[in-house]
C-alpha cells in the first residue's frame, strides 16, 4: 500500500512544549509555569461585544482580509504605538492568530531552497513554517552573553546569496530579550545592504518594562521591507478568540490574502467586532495587565538571584530563561525531575531550538501565589541538587 504521508511533514519534530503538560494533567497538586498564556480574563468590554454580535446575529463572513472597521482600528493603533502609518486597505490583513501571519507570510515570499535566518531559542513555529513553505531555515544561535538579542555580527556572518527573509522575534518568547532602537539600527543597515526582508514577530509588544517596544519597520527604509505580526492573544489576554494581522508592502498583502482566501477564507466575525471594542477602549486594562507581569517579574528575578540560580533580567513578554548548567543535566533532564519530584512543570531551553540548552523557559503568567508556591518547590529542589554535587 503506498505511503499516505508526506516526507516533509513527517520529518517535522512536533512541538516541545506541549509533552510535559500532557503529563501535568494527569498529575495532582501540580503547578505548570510553562503555558504561554495570560491568567488574565479577556477584559469585559471584548467579551460583552463578542456576546452583542452573536445576538444580533453577526456571524456572517467578512471580507477575506477582514473587516474594514478592524483594519481602520489596527491602522490606528499601529500609528500611536509604533509610529508606522499603514494603509487598512491594502497593507493590513487580519488572520486567525498572529501564527497564521508567519506561515502565509513565508508561503508568499518564499521560491524553493530561499533561505530564512531565524534567530533562535525562539517560537517554536518559525522553522517547521518556513520548511512547509518551501524554503531552507538557517539557525542564528544567540547568546546568553549578550542577553539574547541578535548582534550585527552575527547577522553578517549569516547571510548568504541565498537568503531572503529575516524573521525577528522580539519581544523573544523564550528568553524575554528585547531589541532596543540602538540594537535595531545596525540589524536594518544590513537588511537594506543584502536586500532583505524582514518577518517582525510583535505579538509581545505590548509587554515591556524598561522602555517602549521599538518596531523596525519604523526605522527609515524598513517599512517597505518588513511585514510587521501581531495579534491579541497576548496583550488583550485573548489567546482563545484567536485574531491577529499582519501589516507590511500592498504587493506583498495581497499575495497574503490570496493563500488566506483559499485556506481559511475570514478570522472568526465575532471576534473581530470584540478587537474593534478592545483597541478602541482597553488600552487601560493592557496597562494594568502590563503592570501585574511587571511585579511579578521582578519578583522572578529577585528570588532567583536570592537563590543563585543565573539569568539575565528579561525586559520584554511573560518569560524568564534560567541557567542550569551549573547542575550537570540538561534542561530535559532537569524539567523532567523538576516535574517528578517537585510537581513543577517548565519547559526546556531546547524546546525553543539547540542554543537553549542548559536554560528553562519559566512563564509568570500565572499568579504570585502559584508562583511562590513554585519557587519554594524549585529551591527545595535545586538545593537538594547542589547537596549531591558537595
Amino acid at each position: 500500500m503506498r505511503n499516505p504521508l508526506s516526507k516533509i511533514v513527517t520529518e517535522i519534530e512536533p512541538s516541545g512544549i506541549r509533552k510535559f503538560f500532557d503529563i501535568v494533567n494527569e498529575m495532582e497538586d501540580a503547578i505548570s509555569l510553562g503555558v504561554g498564556e495570560p491568567d488574565f480574563d479577556t477584559p469585559w468590554r471584548i467579551r460583552e461585544e463578542g456576546i452583542y454580535t452573536l445576538e444580533k446575529g453577526k456571524t456572517f463572513y467578512t471580507s477575506n482580509a477582514g473587516l474594514q472597521e478592524l483594519k481602520d482600528e489596527i491602522c490606528n493603533y499601529l500609528e500611536r504605538k509604533i509610529h508606522v502609518r499603514y494603509d487598512s486597505k491594502k497593507e493590513v490583513v487580519v488572520t486567525v492568530g498572529g501564527s497564521e501571519g508567519i506561515d502565509i507570510a513565508l508561503r508568499a515570499m518564499l521560491d524553493p531552497e530561499d533561505e530564512v535566518l531565524i534567530p533562535q531559542p525562539s517560537y517554536v513555529s518559525y522553522l517547521p513554517c518556513t520548511v512547509l513553505a518551501g524554503g531552507r531555515p538557517v539557525v542564528i544561535p544567540l547568546k546568553h552573553e549578550n542577553e539574547f538579542k541578535l548582534t550585527a555580527k552575527e547577522l553578517e556572518e549569516a547571510i548568504t546569496p541565498k537568503t531572503k527573509i529575516l524573521v525577528l522575534p522580539f519581544p523573544n518568547n523564550p528568553t524575554g530579550s528585547i531589541m532596543t532602537r540602538e540594537d535595531l539600527e545596525p540589524i536594518a543597515a544590513l537588511v537594506e545592504k543584502y536586500d532583505l526582508y524582514v518577518i517582525s514577530d510583535e505579538i509581545y509588544s505590548e509587554l515591556t518594562y524598561a522602555e517602549e517596544h521599538v518596531s523596525i519597520a519604523s526605522l527609515p527604509g524598513m517599512k517597505e521591507r518588513t511585514i510587521v505580526i501581531n495579534g491579541f492573544s497576548k496583550g488583550f489576554a485573548m489567546t482563545g478568540w484567536r485574531l491577529g494581522y499582519a501589516c507590511g508592502p500592498a504587493n506583498i498583502i495581497e499575495q497574503m490574502v490570496k493563500i488566506h482566501q483559499y485556506a481559511i477564507m475570514c478570522a472568526p466575525t465575532n471576534s473581530q467586532y470584540a478587537a474593534v471594542e478592545g483597541l478602541r477602549h482597553c488600552e487601560n486594562e493592557v496597562e494594568e495587565m502590563r503592570q501585574a507581569y511587571n511585579q511579578r517579574r521582578r519578583f522572578l528575578v529577585h528570588e532567583f538571584k536570592r537563590m543563585g540560580l543565573e539569568c539575565f533580567e528579561p525586559f520584554g513578554a511573560f518569560y524568564i530563561f534560567p541557567c542550569i548548567k551549573e547542575f550537570g543535566m540538561t534542561s530535559e533532564q532537569f524539567a523532567n525531575e523538576l516535574l517528578m519530584e517537585e510537581k513543577v512543570a517548565v519547559v526546556p531551553g531546547t524546546a525553543f531550538g539547540q542554543c537553549g540548552e542548559g536554560f528553562l523557559r519559566i512563564s509568570y503568567a500565572y499568579s504570585l501565589e502559584d508562583l511562590k508556591k513554585a519557587l519554594e518547590r524549585l529551591e527545595r529542589f535545586i538545593n537538594k541538587l547542589r547537596e549531591r554535587q558537595n
